[in-house]
């Protein structure tokens, strides 16, 4: 298995997956949930939990 570098460029990705990665990117705990509809992305929910210790 390729090893995958541990940051990458979001701006050489299509619109549709840079709005996930970048998602992913600024959430530390909570829920990515992407919508697809006839095999296409159509929407991504992104819900950000807080934690307090």
């Amino acid at each position: 298995m390729a090893a995958v570098p541990e940051r990458f460029d979001p701006a050489l990705l299509p619109e549709h997956l840079r709005v996930v990665a970048e998602a992913l990117e600024r959430l530390s705990y909570g829920v990515v949930q992407l919508t697809v509809h006839d095999g296409k992305l159509m929407q991504v929910d992104v819900t950000e939990r807080r934690r307090f210790f």
